[in-house]
């Protein structure tokens, strides 16, 4: 064999060492998301769930074109925090059957992308329910189970269940996902708080049963709590739980993914289990927020408003009244 190949053959072999390490970085590095998209209803009425608020001929006047627009600007939003690679999973609540998840994925401009998707089919009265969107060459499905809140079992108002999913992340684990959407706060009397409490009882014990059958689990809990970080769901419930939020914890945000009479709220969380923790690509451990000037409301004094679909029954022509947090990990 000649120097010149030899030669040629080390050279190759030294670039390929070099370019190792970003490949590997580039291939095991995904983004989750989750995002309260406000109300996403076609525009056909289901007898079987109080959905008459959202129909054409409805106060509110919800048409297809405005259907479409909004399919349109949350395509447009899961793509922004994606920038040049599309996030690996998003957590979407407020979404109301299959046929709206069907027509964001297969219809809509993120049909290119190609995301999959497995959602709740939840009694709630209004018939929202959760999502999760997923890459497959990043988060190869095993299975999903939705989980039932016994709120009915106890008399009380049915409620959203819970998505559980799990599936394989490039590195080679297995990942398991929880998406949830706790009930409001807005429910006065003793039966709102017993309902928000079998909740919040019911993701401990999911979440419980998922860390003790697997310590080393790894586990991303997120969604639309209902609740800032010091509410007694957490307190008194999952702080319990061997997970890290990732929401910044200040009583008295200055940000936040909710703003409600100029007070901004973490409504929306992410908790990850310590094996996740240690994959975060952030060195203060913290979400990020996605938000661009066409999806806020700018008020007289500066501050701003997530831009929001309706006002009441008053169309605005936003997107949805919460701001999407995501977090990038690396494996």
């Amino acid at each position: 064999m000649c120097y010149l190949c030899s030669d040629m053959r080390r050279h190759c072999i030294i670039l390929f060492l070099l370019l190792l390490p970003y490949h590997l970085w580039a291939q095991h590095h995904f983004k989750v998301a989750s995002w309260n998209v406000e109300n996403l209803f076609d525009c056909m009425d289901d007898s079987t769930k109080q959905d008459d608020e959202f129909l054409p001929n409805s106060e509110r006047e919800w048409t297809h074109g405005r259907y479409w627009r909004k399919i349109e600007d949350i395509s447009r939003v899961i793509m922004g925090i994606g920038e040049e690679t599309p996030p690996a999973l998003v957590a979407l609540q407020e979404v109301e059957n299959d046929s709206v998840m069907a027509a964001l994925t297969q219809r809509g401009s993120l049909r290119a992308l190609g995301y999959h998707y497995v959602m709740t089919d939840s009694p709630d009265q209004r018939g929202i329910d959760v999502a999760l969107i997923y890459q497959p060459a990043m988060f190869r499905l095993y299975g999903y189970e939705c989980v039932s809140v016994p709120s009915v079992e106890h008399g009380l108002r049915p409620t959203r269940d819970l998505l559980h999913a799990w599936g394989r992340v490039p590195g080679g684990d297995t990942l398991h996902v929880v998406v949830c959407h706790l009930p409001s706060r807005a429910g006065r009397g003793s039966k709102a708080k017993r309902n928000r409490r079998l909740a919040s009882q019911t993701l401990y014990a999911l979440t419980d049963s998922l860390l003790r059958m697997t310590p080393r689990c790894h586990l991303i809990v997120m969604g639309d709590f209902n609740a800032s970080p010091h509410d007694v769901i957490f307190r008194k419930q999952l702080d319990k739980l061997p997970l890290t939020s990732l929401i910044p914890q200040k009583r008295r945000p200055t940000e936040g993914t909710y703003r409600f009479r100029g007070n901004w709220s973490w409504l929306d969380h992410m908790l990850v289990s310590e094996t996740m923790l240690q994959h975060c690509a952030y060195e203060d451990k913290q979400v990020r927020r996605f938000t661009q000037p066409w999806l806020q409301r700018t008020m007289s004094d500066g501050t701003w408003y997530p831009r929001r679909t309706f006002l009441g029954p008053n169309y605005q022509g936003g997107v949805s009244d919460h701001i999407p947090i995501y977090c990038d990990f690396t494996y």
